[in-house]
């Protein structure tokens, strides 16, 4: 069996029973053990022999009990990543909310494990197993349409067409009003305009607005689809994901589960401050965003490091923008 003990711990819990138990006085315990008369005595008037917590019964923190509050219950409720959190901390409840001080919040309120929260709503007991991609320089770009909500002066849902650069995790999106044909060779020629890099392949699912081949016997594209015609004259290899898989388009999706979180978490009265939300939040993810896949770094720092290294992987230099304000 398992005992903690406590680092400085001059007594194991065979040798506090003995005290507890014994009928000798504190003096001649202490002399037969080799132990203090405090040690004695505070083990005789003990029912347990396991040490207590040494946590101080009034903790200093940076958080007041409402903020610390409201950022324990956006953690359980959207499920936000620790970084994710933090920057929605620090936009609207406390600006110097420090990384160090959220995750220690976390933790004493056990909500530090996303991955067991996560499970835990979906009623498992493990997590599936994690592939990993293959290691590609930066120009592979995951794309896919994600729908918006429909704001009461909407008479229909519109669209938001999503890409991110699988090595850097940069991303890129418009707001759409379809998901046909024309609406996806016109984000694509935008995201070749927008990239810093060079796109190199595309990867989407098998909606008709990229590509038609669920529409043909054989299975295969025809290459005649707009976006199809756009990447071979831009020399983008245009790569689909297998019907009925669309865990392999799962980075993208992860993301498009992020803009969802950040859309539950704020009050959107109209679509001015949709797209406000959505501009403000390409820019902070983009460029102040630390990510864990890439060590620390937000998505332009690592663009900017790689630009250093192999220039001609880019079309020009990459810059990052300030923070934007609040």
């Amino acid at each position: 069996m398992k005992v903690d003990l406590h680092g400085n711990a001059t007594t194991t819990p065979r040798l506090r029973e003995y005290i507890q138990q014994s009928s000798k006085g504190e003096r001649a315990l202490a002399k037969e053990l080799g132990l203090s008369r405090d040690t004695v005595r505070r083990w005789k008037k003990k029912e347990t022999t396991e040490d207590g917590s040494h946590v101080p019964e009034n903790l200093q923190t940076t958080l007041d009990p409402a903020t610390e509050a409201v950022l324990v219950e956006l953690r359980q409720l959207a499920l936000l990543p620790l970084d994710d959190l933090l920057a929605l901390g620090r936009e609207f409840l406390k600006p110097d909310l420090s990384r160090s001080a959220l995750e220690r919040c976390l933790q004493r309120n056990d909500v530090s494990n996303l991955q067991e929260l996560k499970a835990q709503e979906l009623g498992e007991d493990t997590q599936p197993t994690k592939k990993t991609f293959k290691d590609y320089e930066v120009g592979f770009v995951h794309v896919d349409i994600k729908y918006l909500p429909q704001l009461p002066e909407e008479s229909q849902r519109r669209y938001l067409y999503v890409a991110i650069d699988r090595a850097s995790r940069w991303v890129y999106y418009e707001i759409r009003a379809d998901r046909k044909k024309r609406s996806a060779r016109a984000f694509i020629a935008n995201l070749l305009e927008a990239a810093p890099f060079h796109v190199t392949h595309i990867l989407t699912d098998n909606d008709g607005a990229f590509t038609d081949r669920l529409n043909r016997p054989t299975g295969e594209p025809s290459g005649n689809h707009p976006v199809d015609q756009l990447c071979a004259t831009q020399g983008i290899a245009h790569r689909l994901i297998p019907p009925r898989h669309p865990q392999t388009n799962g980075m993208v999706e992860r993301f498009n589960g992020r803009i969802t979180e950040v859309l539950a978490a704020v009050h959107l009265r109209n679509r001015e401050e949709l797209e406000a939300t959505l501009t403000h939040y390409r820019r902070l993810y983009n460029h102040h965003l630390p990510q864990k896949a890439l060590n620390g770094q937000a998505p332009v720092d690592f663009l900017k490091s790689k630009y250093q290294e192999k220039p001609e992987l880019f079309n020009r230099p990459v810059r990052k923008l300030p923070r934007p304000d609040r």
